[in-house]
C-alpha cells in the first residue's frame, strides 16, 4: 500500500512539474517573441514533450498491468490449494469429514469476505484475521484427524499447509 502512494505522490509531482515547466517556457518564451520570431523551435520542444510524456504514461501502465497479472495468478494458486485441500479431506475417517467441510466453508466465506471489503483495508484486515484463526483451527483438527492413518497426514496435510502458505504469498504485505 505505501508503494501505491509513493506511486501517487511521484506522478502528480511530475504532472505538476511539467505543467510549472511549461508555464515557466510560455512566458520566457513570450518575453523572447517580441524579440524574434514566435515559431522559432516551439515544434521541437512540442514533441519532445509529448513524448516524454507518452513514455512516462507507458511505463505507468506496463507496470500496472503486471502487478495485476500477479495478483490475479496469486489468487488462482491460492483457489487451487485450496481446492485441493478439500478435496483431500476425503482421506480423513468418516467422523472427522464434517467438521473440518464446515471449517473449509468458513474459510472459504471469510476470504471471499476479505476481496468484498478490500477498499476498506480495516474491515479487510478484520476478514483476514478471521481467516487466520480458521486456519488454525484447520491445522489442528486436520493434524488431530490424522494421526491415526500416516499415509494420510503425508498428503493430507502438505495440501492444508500449501493453502496457508498461498495466503502468506498473496497477502504478505498487505496487514503490516
Amino acid at each position: 500500500m505505501k508503494c501505491v502512494w509513493i506511486t501517487i505522490t511521484l506522478s502528480i509531482g511530475l504532472f505538476v512539474g511539467m505543467i510549472g515547466c511549461l508555464e515557466v517556457g510560455y512566458r520566457w518564451g513570450q518575453r523572447r517573441a517580441r524579440k524574434a520570431d514566435p515559431q522559432e523551435g516551439v515544434a521541437a520542444i512540442d514533441a519532445a514533450v509529448f513524448a516524454l510524456l507518452g513514455l512516462l504514461l507507458g511505463f505507468s501502465f506496463a507496470a500496472a498491468a503486471s502487478r495485476l497479472e500477479a495478483r490475479r495468478e496469486l489468487i488462482v494458486q491460492e483457489a487451487n490449494a485450496i481446492g485441493t485441500a478439500y478435496l483431500r479431506l476425503d482421506l480423513l475417517p468418516d467422523a472427522a469429514r464434517p467438521d473440518l467441510r464446515q471449517l473449509f466453508r468458513e474459510y472459504l466465506d471469510t476470504r471471499l469476505g476479505v476481496y468484498q471489503k478490500l477498499p476498506d483495508i480495516g474491515a479487510a484486515s478484520a476478514e483476514l484475521a478471521s481467516a487466520a484463526k480458521i486456519q488454525q483451527r484447520i491445522w489442528s483438527q486436520a493434524v488431530a484427524a490424522s494421526r491415526s492413518d500416516p499415509t494420510t497426514a503425508k498428503l493430507l496435510l502438505p495440501a492444508v499447509n500449501e493453502m496457508i502458505e498461498a495466503r502468506r504469498d498473496h497477502f504478505g504485505n498487505f496487514v503490516r
